[in-house]
């Protein structure tokens, strides 16, 4: 629970007693954390204070500037008189250059139909319009950074959401198919549009889902459970090779996703790719938690995940070192681990792997619009009514992050053209949520995101700071080129976090989808540079210059790398180590990736 500061008034003359102002102080903050919790529900967790503030601050300081509002007229009327002269010259010659052009990863307007009169002048205007909202959102002299990008942002969902692509009237390529099929296509996206109001309703799984079945063809290595606590279950794989590097891997998902988003159909399974190459792999699993496990600390994340995991490697495999390998969430707490052992001079592991982890949040990307004080607040009365906060109540966040292709294209081809996207292997994981409980999810807002204690060495761990300079194993860090979540310059400042060597691999692709990176896709590249603990700080930008570019998928360079800091082919170990407590328990993927 958390504790609140007791509000100081005198006592009234009616024969109040401290303890009875004490009791109406606890119902009254009862009450309107119940109310908060009701709210939040209705506002997908998004607090009305912080988004009021930011726009408050946004028009006060708007409305003290008249210069600035001068030239947001003056905008207005040149893009008028841009969009007139362009509609003037397109009777003229209808091979004309547009006056304005979509953003590079704005794809609604792509098709050749919408060159054509009217749909041309009407995606135009749309274009302008959105340019002159993002000029009148921004550089607002006075608002805070914080609220000009959450303004803005929201500015940017409304127009979206009035977007002429969304319209079967002012959208040609819908129009076009809706002659084609004789209007069936209506009729099948109305069967759609039933088919996930149902779904949603009766609390099913995304249609096509159930193509994809745990243990058949997505998280199906072989392997064993060898390890359970109330947390999390070790998977052990089955070599896939005669030997193995004498180092094993342990792989440490994110707590907010089910682990098998690292093994995948066998030919984008990480998994599979590493035990093929001579790796023992682990894997942590971790329990989805309910409302019985509200007060799960981060501690006991630490605790409870990778470092019982260590321990229970160390049994397995004794004298072996460890390639610690941590996605997203996962790898943030890796990295709080690694800080801890290097403070304790513990040195089990030989390497660290960051897949898309920050360790700095000053940089968080958009997601950290929903990330403030007031938010903050909003969603611990949210997790503290239910005892945890589920990931579908943050998922309209992460879907409206790319709205465009994850919300009003979908539904433009789902309701309108009548045409279901295949089901793909990652699709069906990602509906596959999970829940984090409430202390845990508090402790992990407050003292990474909003006060980013770990980036500031003043992140405790049994009572004493860590401090992620103290890291002397090499580490590998991979970010992704369009990565909402952790943006990759993000996790960059690995780099100037730590004194050791650091190899920094930038793939194409997004947060998930970047990471899953088949071994045999050649559509895929990534830049690879390597620095060493003495080398002097090369920025961002420099070292796109100066990282090799290179073809294929990240997991050869990852390997390559592994394969360097590794020993000699030896024995393949067993599974599990039952003579010393640790038998296994269950065939792979074991039981709480299967908790709903």
């Amino acid at each position: 629970m958390m504790h609140h500061t007791k509000l100081e008034r005198p006592l009234e003359k009616t024969g109040d007693t401290g303890p009875r102002q004490n009791l109406l102080e606890h119902l009254s903050e009862e009450a309107d954390r119940h109310f908060h919790a009701m709210l939040a529900r209705s506002t997908a967790g998004i607090s009305p204070a912080a988004l009021t503030e930011a726009f408050m601050d946004w028009a006060v300081h708007l409305t003290i500037s008249p210069s600035r509002r001068a030239f947001l007229l003056a905008k207005a009327v040149s893009k008028v008189v841009r969009l007139w002269n362009y509609a003037l010259r397109y009777m003229a010659d209808s091979r004309t250059e547009p006056c304005i052009e979509p953003l590079p990863q704005d794809r609604r307007f792509c098709d050749p139909a919408w060159q054509g009169w009217p749909y041309n002048f009407i995606h135009q205007m749309f274009l302008l319009n959105q340019q002159w909202w993002h000029n009148a959102m921004t550089g607002v002299d006075g608002v805070t950074s914080q609220h000009e990008k959450v303004v803005d942002f929201i500015i940017r969902q409304m127009l979206d959401t009035a977007s002429p692509s969304n319209f079967p009237l002012t959208n040609p390529v819908v129009g076009q198919r809706i002659a084609e099929t004789r209007g069936e296509c209506l009729i099948d996206g109305s069967r759609n549009f039933l088919d996930d109001l149902k779904r949603l309703t009766e609390g099913l799984k995304p249609a096509g889902t159930e193509e994809f079945q745990l243990g058949r063809n997505v998280a199906a290595t072989p392997g064993q459970v060898v390890y359970r606590n109330r947390l999390i279950e070790l998977i052990q794989y089955s070599p896939a090779t005669d030997t193995v590097r004498p180092e094993p891997v342990l792989l440490v998902p994110a707590w907010i996703m089910k682990y098998y988003i690292l093994d995948l159909s066998p030919e984008n399974s990480l998994v599979r790719y590493l035990i093929r190459r001579g790796y023992t792999v682990f894997m942590i699993s971790w329990h989805n938690p309910g409302a019985e496990d509200r007060d799960l600390c981060l501690d006991d994340y630490r605790r409870l995940g990778i470092t019982a995991a260590l321990d229970a490697i160390g049994v397995i495999m004794p004298q072996a070192k460890v390639h610690a390998t941590g996605y997203c969430l996962g790898g943030t707490l890796l990295s709080i681990v690694a800080a801890e052992m290097a403070r304790d001079k513990d040195e089990r592991l030989r390497s660290m792997t960051l897949l898309a982890a920050q360790t700095d949040f000053t940089e968080a990307g958009e997601l950290a619009l929903f990330i403030n004080h007031s938010e903050v607040h909003f969603l611990e009365d949210l997790m503290w009514d239910q005892g945890y906060l589920d990931t579908s109540q943050m998922s309209g966040a992460f879907q409206l992050l790319r709205s465009k292709d994850l919300i009003w294209s979908r539904m433009v081809r789902d309701y309108l053209m009548g045409q279901r996207a295949p089901m793909t292997d990652i699709m069906a994981w990602n509906a596959d949520t999970t829940r984090m409980p409430y202390r845990m999810h508090s402790e992990y807002l407050r003292q990474l995101f909003l006060n980013d204690d770990l980036a500031s060495g003043r992140f405790m761990v049994d009572g004493r700071p860590i401090a992620l300079t103290d890291i002397r194993v090499p580490i590998f860090a991979v970010g992704t080129e369009w990565d909402h979540v952790a943006p990759w310059r993000s996790v960059f400042k690995i780099h100037l976090l730590t004194d050791t060597d650091v190899t920094f691999a930038l793939t194409t692709g997004g947060h998930n989808k970047g990471i899953v990176a088949p071994p045999d896709d050649m559509s895929r590249s990534y830049r690879m540079l390597s620095r060493r603990a003495y080398d002097h700080h090369l920025d961002p930008d420099n070292w796109l210059t100066a990282a090799d570019d290179r073809t294929g998928s990240w997991w050869h360079g990852w390997a390559s790398w592994l394969d360097r800091h590794s020993g000699a082919m030896t024995t393949t170990p067993d599974m599990g180590a039952p003579d010393k407590g640790y038998m296994p328990i269950a065939d792979a993927p074991g039981t709480y990736v299967l908790e709903a």
